[in-house]
Order: C-alpha cells, then structure tokens, then sequence
C-alpha cells in the first residue's frame, strides 16, 4: 500500500485493466490460449459467466478511471475480488493437475491485477 498513492498511475492502471478485462479476457478464454484462460473439461456456461461479470467490472474500471478516489469501494473489491478468485483457483489448480495450465495463465493475471491496484490506492486522504 502507498501511503500517499499516485493517482494518475492509477487512473492510467484502472483504464488499462477496464479494457484488458472487457476485450482481453474473452480472448485469451476463447481464442488465444485456452488452455491457460479456461478449465478442462471445457465448461462454456461458466466462461460466459465469467465473461460477462468481467466486461462489466472492466467497464466500472474504466469509469472509477475518472475520479479513483471517488470509487475506492470498487478498487478494493477488484483488488480483494481477484486475490480470492486467483486464491482458490490456485488451490483448485495444484489439486487437479488438468488445471495446471491456469497457474501459468489467469491466475497470476488476477495476482498481478490485485498487487497493481492495492499498490497504486492511496492510504491516507490525499485530497488535502
């Protein structure tokens, strides 16, 4: 955590995570790499869910890009949100080896999102 935050880092991190989740994560999931992005066997009910929460918190990403401070409830829970979905994906992932390709794939990406974001939100008021 950066007690005093930089804000423009993370407006410019909140927009580049938006579009990665709105356009990245069905690629990766549908075409690109599959096998690092999707579980085994293919389930395309749960990838549609997964898509369709995604692009929708990739929008909110992008929106809380105007005025960070103002959607610090929204970072948290995507910071928060993506250490527990990597977490028990990671436990899901060592347990059944089928899922191995995962650990290589989406689950450092919600790592990476989560430190990125925790790193970049400020904690103290930085609006005086």
């Amino acid at each position: 955590m950066n007690p005093k935050g930089n804000i423009k880092l993370l407006k410019i991190a909140l927009y580049a995570i938006g579009i990665m989740f709105i356009v990245a994560v069905p690629a990766m999931m549908m075409v690109i790499w599959p096998s690092g992005w999707s579980w085994t066997p293919a389930q395309p009910e749960y990838e549609q869910m997964i898509m369709g929460i995604y692009i929708t918190l990739g929008v909110f990403l992008i929106r809380a890009g105007k005025d960070p401070l103002a959607h610090a409830s929204l970072i948290w829970f995507t910071v928060w949100s993506s250490i527990v979905h990597g977490g028990i994906m990671l436990v899901q992932a060592i347990i059944d080896e089928t899922e191995h390709a995962n650990m290589l794939g989406d689950i450092p990406a919600l790592f990476l999102v989560a430190l990125v974001l925790w790193y970049l939100m400020p904690t103290a008021d930085t609006s005086t």
